[in-house]
């Protein structure tokens, strides 16, 4: 395989991190790998593969280098700069700038792989629920045909960066010195995290919905390929560092069991399965790992053709950085 030239855009986040984590990893064939982030981190250095590469804040002089562009940025900086690379290389974008353009590709390598050759230059990486929420129910859709899924999350503070994973830390410092956090404080999260659940990841749409909500809903879709799919999603953040956890309820269209559940699952792409009812998948199981964890599968009690069940996985790698390599690997 050849090897390529890469750049990793917000190299220095908990998301870019991993992304050279996994790199290095899996062995990926890179030749030079060119990192940047902001003025803050400008000569900075980060280790990979034993080798101190600098970190840079000019993404410009990086646009005629590369072949290949890891974004790790937030959506208004991605929406700047990954057109300027799209001409030279193929952008891998993990923001949501992009996702629901109808000429990029949003692909989750266990389900739409063939997708990876329509693209123009950018192909973007799905939201992190909407990842490990599909993994575990596209097998299933091909088997009985989804028509609704009703889903709760809950994100761990990793998924809102690295300043997000700081601010618990602190709170739970004065949790643990019995001091009271004040409402009032500045926040990332609108309120305290720490001993608290926040049912609100995004702005509030007119209808009452957040953006992560509402997220789940489209891609769900696109990635399925599939627009009469009803989705409803509550989506809230809770107190622990890394680490996505999910109830999800999904009508078929056609009769499917628990017992086939499970057996279609034991052996999905992506996928562990806790097969007994009485142990589930939970955040310490994840952390690290590039499976998409289910549990707790059983009939729902509200669906003629309903199954209930508990999806975990760890955010920051299958919810973003590994989906992201994979999608390299593809091409």
């Amino acid at each position: 395989m050849k090897k390529k030239n890469v750049a990793v855009l917000g190299a220095t986040g908990l998301v870019g991190v991993e992304v050279m984590k996994i790199l290095e990893q899996r062995n990926f064939p890179t030749k030079e790998l060119y990192l940047f982030a902001s003025e803050q981190s400008e000569g900075k250095t980060m280790l990979y593969k034993d080798t101190e590469i600098e970190v840079l804040s000019d993404y410009e002089s990086l646009k005629d280098k590369v072949d290949l562009v890891f974004s790790c940025l937030d959506a208004p900086f991605a929406k700047e700069i990954v057109p300027q690379f799209k001409d030279s290389a193929v952008v891998i974008d993990n923001s949501n700038a992009f996702r629901m353009d109808d000429d990029v590709p949003l692909i989750v390598p266990e389900i739409n792989p063939e997708k990876v050759k329509e693209h123009n230059g950018i192909i973007a990486n799905p939201n992190c629920s909407t990842i490990q929420l599909l993994v575990p129910l596209y097998p299933l859709h091909k088997k009985a045909t989804i028509t609704r899924i009703f889903v709760a999350t809950y994100q761990s503070v990793s998924g809102a960066g690295r300043l997000a994973v700081d601010e618990l830390r602190y709170e739970l410092e004065f949790l643990c010195m019995d001091q009271a956090m004040d409402e009032s404080t500045e926040s990332i999260f609108h309120h305290p995290i720490a001993n608290n659940v926040i049912p609100q990841i995004g702005n509030f749409d007119d209808e009452g919905y957040t953006t992560e909500e509402m997220k789940m809903v489209n891609e769900t879709r696109k990635i399925l390929d599939n627009e009469s799919i009803e989705v409803t999603a509550t989506c809230v953040r809770i107190p622990i560092l890394v680490g996505h956890s999910e109830a999800v309820s999904v009508e078929f269209e056609n009769p499917i069991s628990p017992d086939e559940v499970k057996e279609i699952l034991k052996s999905a792409p992506g996928v562990t399965l806790f097969k007994k009812s009485s142990t589930y998948p939970m955040p310490l199981h994840v952390v690290g790992k590039d499976k998409v964890y289910v549990g707790r599968i059983r009939k729902d009690l509200v669906f003629e053709n309903g199954i209930a069940m508990w999806i975990v996985a760890d955010n920051i790698r299958k919810g973003a950085a590994l989906n992201a390599v994979q999608i390299a690997e593809l091409l």
